[in-house]
């Protein structure tokens, strides 16, 4: 039996953080990983999209040269060289994970992990299979191997999966969730996309570029009902402006096949009922913790209705040396937020206080126009209580914008009145993931509009963004038209 100071369960952005953290602490680290080091983020999520989203970005350039003074010919898009280059990125990044954790001193142990107690597992090299009801939880099968491991702590990362949509046909061929959706071989001619939230709105967007007729359905009356509803209201302007059909306030009722001219009709149920014909279905509506295999009841530890690991925010669950992080734990389902629970999980584990502020952690969407946003809506600071001052300002406002050539969007600043104290930052248009994190570091550090109106930022550049909404906050903008007499204060 191999023994650790501290075993992690899942190799994905959280456990292989919480991993190498908790090595340069001083602990013997096992990491239990079924697959490639990474974990969704790098091989079926945020990595792979993006690199395929860069080559929809540089299509869409190229194919607008002219407006630039350059004369380019474009034949079209080699999707499969698409596809190359995307695991081509994958795989360097997941070799550097597996790197890094050999040169902290990681044991990588390949497999499935399932507890025979709170802090002990067997880790099956092929993976657990449920075996008939009333028979054994769990059976090896043939040829597997069964390793026991000891650990003094226990951390759990073992992410999540997409959602299935719990409607007629949605077991069809042709009806793929995202991980499905890197799968495809060729550029669908026609596409619905179920879930106008982050993952839908990116492939919308993917997809969209490369040529494909694009319909999104949304179940809230916007898109990214999360966000603010200004940026929802904007991006649904901008897709509808690109050809992309948008849905809000529908749902998909049922999926059927059709016929070899449209393999699949999707029906729509909402203020706008209707058929729409797909060669392609994707579904983007949520996921689910990956727990089933794990055996937590026989470790004791608790979960939510809905299957996750129930944490506090040290990443503590209700078993003493057992915490919790990432997707699994249902909290924020952000790589970065994974990683950051890593963190404060791994010092725990190795004495050091930490906990996570979940009211500071940024979101960043990467479709076109990006969005990316931090801490309070208007609507949420509003509902808080807050006597809430705004403003917004457009990209177009910007010399950087204009000579880049990418003018779409704003950002809006949300504010208490009183005190001048930032609550949200909201960004839709070019760069809004890069500049975000400047509002987060003002939440953070609790700034003032008069903080943020103050700090001399480079010019000419997009981040001059930030500092121009929060002069307009004040009611002292420059480089727009004030929309009331200037303020006094």
């Amino acid at each position: 039996m191999r023994e650790f100071d501290l075993l992690v369960i899942g190799g994905g952005p959280g456990g292989y953080v919480a991993a190498i953290r908790a090595a340069q602490r001083g602990l013997s680290v096992g990491l239990v990983e079924k697959e490639r080091p990474g974990g969704v983020c790098l091989n079926w999520g945020c990595i792979p999209t993006k690199a395929m989203l860069r080559s929809a970005e540089v299509f869409q350039t190229v194919r607008d040269a002219e407006r630039y003074g350059v004369v380019a010919e474009v034949a079209g898009v080699d999707y499969a060289a698409v596809l190359r280059h995307r695991d081509d990125v994958v795989r360097t990044l997941t070799d550097g994970v597996a790197g890094l954790l050999k040169a902290n001193g990681v044991t990588v142990i390949e497999g499935h992990a399932r507890f025979t107690g709170p802090t002990t597992v067997d880790v099956h090299t092929t993976g657990p299979s449920p075996v008939a009801p009333g028979g054994p939880r769990y059976a090896a099968e043939p040829g597997e191997q069964v390793e026991s491991v000891t650990a003094r702590q226990v951390v759990i990362a073992t992410g999540s999966t997409p959602a299935r949509l719990p409607v007629p046909g949605a077991d069809l061929p042709g009806v793929v969730t995202s991980d499905g959706a890197l799968g495809l071989t060729e550029i669908p001619d026609r596409i619905v996309i179920v879930g106008g939230s982050a993952v839908g709105v990116e492939w919308a967007s993917l997809f969209a570029a490369f040529g494909s007729d694009v319909t999104v359905v949304e179940m809230q009356d916007r898109l990214v009902p999360a966000e603010d509803a200004d940026v929802g209201a904007a991006l649904e302007r901008s897709f509808t402006a690109r050809g992309i059909t948008v849905l809000t306030g529908s749902t998909v009722t049922a999926i059927t096949e059709a016929g070899a001219e449209a393999p699949l009709r999707v029906a729509v149920g909402g203020p706008r009922e209707r058929e729409v014909g797909a060669d392609v279905v994707l579904v983007g509506v949520g996921r689910r913790p990956n727990t089933a295999h794990l055996d937590l009841a026989t470790a004791g530890v608790t979960t939510d209705d809905r299957g996750f690991v129930v944490v506090d925010d040290r990443m503590r669950t209700n078993v003493e040396h057992v915490f919790a992080i990432g997707d699994v734990t249902g909290r924020a389902l952000l790589a970065h937020v994974a990683s950051h629970q890593g963190l404060v999980a791994a010092d725990m584990a190795a004495g050091h206080d930490a906990r996570l502020d979940y009211d500071v952690v940024p979101a960043a969407t990467f479709c076109h126009p990006e969005i990316a946003s931090v801490g309070r809506t208007e609507e949420a600071a509003r509902a808080a209580g807050y006597d809430v001052v705004t403003a917004k300002i457009p990209f177009a406002a910007l010399g950087r914008a204009r000579s880049y050539g990418d003018t779409e969007g704003f950002c809006k600043v949300v504010a208490d009145r009183r005190h001048g104290e930032v609550l949200g930052v909201h960004v839709i248009g070019p760069s809004a993931s890069d500049l975000i994190t400047e509002g987060a570091l003002a939440l953070s550090l609790e700034a003032t509009l008069d903080e943020l109106a103050h700090t001399i930022h480079a010019h000419p550049t997009l981040g001059e963004i930030g500092m121009e909404a929060a002069l307009a906050a004040l009611g002292l903008p420059v480089h727009v038209p004030p929309r009331s007499p200037r303020s006094t204060r």
